[in-house]
């Protein structure tokens, strides 16, 4: 066998791996950024006669990473589902590289086009 590839067995667990880093770490995320945020509102009393959405500013990437690297908990918490949501993406992309790793041209074919689809989708193209 050659050093450049992989048994199945090696793909499975690296990409189990991927998988569990990704969860941990969207979870570790959210637990922080909830007590953060319950640290500095937790004796607020919420309004549920309207509902009030996220801000802008924590709609887009940029301004989440922002919030999330000034310490804001709604900021981390947000970074955390982002975490979370890009988790099965970095799967397919981790799939890609291990089918080329492989050389397994049909599935780095198949697996590029989940991926394109992917970013299409996540981009507003489709």
């Amino acid at each position: 066998m050659s050093p450049s590839r992989w048994t199945d067995e090696e793909f499975d667990v690296r990409l189990g791996r991927l998988l569990q880093v990704g969860v941990i770490a969207s979870a570790l995320l959210v637990a922080a950024g909830g007590i953060v945020y319950l640290a500095s509102t937790g004796l607020a009393s919420p309004d549920f006669a309207a509902f009030h959405g996220e801000p802008d500013r924590l709609r887009y990437v940029r301004g989440i990473v922002h919030a999330a690297l000034t310490g804001s908990g709604r900021g981390v918490i947000q970074l955390g589902l982002l975490v979370l949501i890009a988790t099965p993406v970095v799967r397919v992309a981790f799939a890609l590289f291990a089918f080329a790793r492989q050389r397994d041209w049909i599935y780095v074919a198949i697996t590029s086009t989940v991926l394109a689809l992917l970013a299409a989708g996540m981009t507003g193209l489709i």
